[in-house]
C-alpha cells in the first residue's frame, strides 16, 4: 500500500521571533515528524546574530539576500542560491550586513539546542 505524502501548506506554519530574527517554523513533530524539522529563517536588514553552539547539524539554503555566518571563528558570505553546512558542536551565528533582506531555509534533526556563549540554554520551539 502506498501511503500519499502530505502537502503541508501555510496554514500549519508557526511563526516565532527570537534575537530580531522571524522562524517561521513548517516540519517539527508537533505535525507528525519523527526525524526532521525545517522552517523559514527570516534576517532584516542590517541584523547581528547571537552566536551558540549547535546540538545537531544543520543545513541553510539562502533563498534570498547575503547571509554572513560566523562558524567557529570563521567569516563567510553566502548568496541566495548557496548553501551552508553548520556542524553539530560548532558555534554559529548568521548576520545580514547585505542591503535586502535575507531568508533561507533551515533543516535540522528534532532535538536541535543551542548553547549561547553566557551558558543559556535553547530549546527552541520549532525543534520539539
Amino acid at each position: 500500500m502506498v501511503v500519499p505524502l502530505p502537502v503541508l501548506d501555510q496554514s500549519g506554519a508557526v511563526v516565532h521571533t527570537m534575537h530580531g530574527a522571524t522562524f517561521t517554523s513548517y516540519v517539527r513533530p508537533e505535525l507528525g515528524s519523527t526525524e526532521l524539522c525545517a522552517w523559514r529563517l527570516e534576517l532584516p536588514v542590517g541584523s547581528t546574530g547571537v552566536a551558540h553552539t549547535v546540538s545537531r547539524e544543520e543545513i541553510l539554503l539562502v533563498l534570498a539576500g547575503t547571509l554572513r555566518t560566523h562558524l567557529d571563528g570563521q567569516t563567510a558570505d553566502a548568496a541566495a542560491g548557496e548553501v551552508v553546512r553548520v556542524p553539530a558542536g560548532s558555534t554559529f551565528a548568521a548576520d545580514n550586513a547585505g542591503a535586502e533582506p535575507v531568508s533561507a531555509w533551515v533543516t535540522t534533526s528534532v532535538g536541535l539546542e543551542a548553547v549561547l556563549a553566557d551558558g543559556t540554554r535553547i530549546s527552541p520551539p520549532w525543534t520539539r
